[in-house]
């Protein structure tokens, strides 16, 4: 488990912008789970942080200087920069936001990676069909939570797994959610997802990974679908955990378990954000905020996640729009 004295924070000076470039301010910063993986040099599909350099994520900010003809001052973009008070960019790392569609946080969560992890690992892999049951492991965090919605909305029967009573009171007051167990207080896992399925598992959604999925896979149904989309409950650990093996599952029920990242269906970007944006804006997905204030508490934002403290998307609040 990482803590802060995993991290530094450095005074710089706010560098001068050349042609082509512009300056921007971070107004919201993105803290993700995926982050903990860069953090270590195994080999993964994306290079590990470099020590002593800055950690790159997900921000928001406004255009404060502008020497790029695409990018007016006191616009809104998003964009993979530095977490920092300020950023340079040339324009190929960023996207112009329309304020008039969405609150420009959204395209950190529900209209941005997160929320197009959910819908392209529901819909490209999952495949849903009416009436199937999907179960999400971390349902209440930025993925999971949208994930659900749109499983409603394809008429699914949708059971979340999340960490405390009120995360699991979201999911079923606000969100919609058939069910919701608690894994923390629950004294039978395996009961209380079967008595949550009795028609078994068609759709797993996994963010958690562990015992929490050895469980689901007890109840997977034939053709079901296995959707990897991450492992927190291993990130921190010395060693890997050891468990049942599951090969035997999938072959005596004809699933598919697929790993993915939500880059490998880039091409249909435009496709996913259009719909989500069509959602949003229809009242059929609905998102939640867990926004910590001060570039200063960055660090304790993302050691939250691991500690189960946000409720939908984590961010960082560096300045007012």
């Amino acid at each position: 488990m990482p803590d802060e004295s995993n991290f530094n924070t450095i005074d710089t000076d706010i560098p001068e912008i050349k042609d082509g470039e512009v300056l921007v301010r971070s107004v919201y910063i993105s803290v993700d789970p995926y982050m903990r993986g860069r953090m270590s040099d195994a080999k993964s599909y994306a290079e590990p942080y470099k020590v002593g350099e800055p950690i790159i994520g997900g921000i928001v900010g406004q255009v404060m200087a502008s020497k790029n003809t695409r990018f007016e001052v006191n616009s809104y973009v998003e964009g993979r920069m530095e977490w920092a008070e300020y950023n340079v960019s040339n324009g190929s790392n960023i996207r112009r936001l329309k304020p008039e569609l969405a609150p420009v946080s959204t395209a950190l969560h529900v209209l941005g990676m997160p929320g197009l992890t959910a819908y392209f690992g529901l819909l490209h892999i999952g495949q849903p069909k009416e009436g199937e049951t999907v179960v999400i492991s971390g349902a209440s965090g930025a993925v999971g939570t949208i994930v659900g919605q749109i499983a409603k909305l394809k008429g699914c029967r949708v059971v979340g797994i999340a960490g405390s009573a009120e995360k699991c009171e979201f999911l079923t007051n606000e969100l919609g959610f058939d069910a919701a167990i608690n894994y923390k207080t629950t004294a039978n896992l395996f009961e209380a997802l079967k008595d949550a399925c009795p028609n078994g598992v068609d759709i797993y959604f996994d963010n958690v990974g562990g015992s929490v999925t050895d469980n689901v896979m007890k109840l997977i149904n034939f053709q079901s679908r296995i959707i990897i989309c991450g492992q927190i409950s291993q990130y921190n650990l010395d060693k890997p955990e050891m468990g049942p093996r599951v090969m035997d599952k999938l072959l005596k029920t004809s699933s598919l378990m697929k790993g993915f990242i939500v880059s490998d269906f880039a091409e249909h970007n435009k496709e996913g954000l259009v719909n989500l944006t069509k959602w949003v804006q229809e009242g059929k997905i609905t998102y939640r905020e867990n926004i910590v204030e001060g570039f200063e508490n960055t660090i304790d934002a993302f050691l939250g996640l691991f500690r189960g403290e946000n409720i939908g998307k984590q961010l960082v609040k560096v300045a007012d729009e």
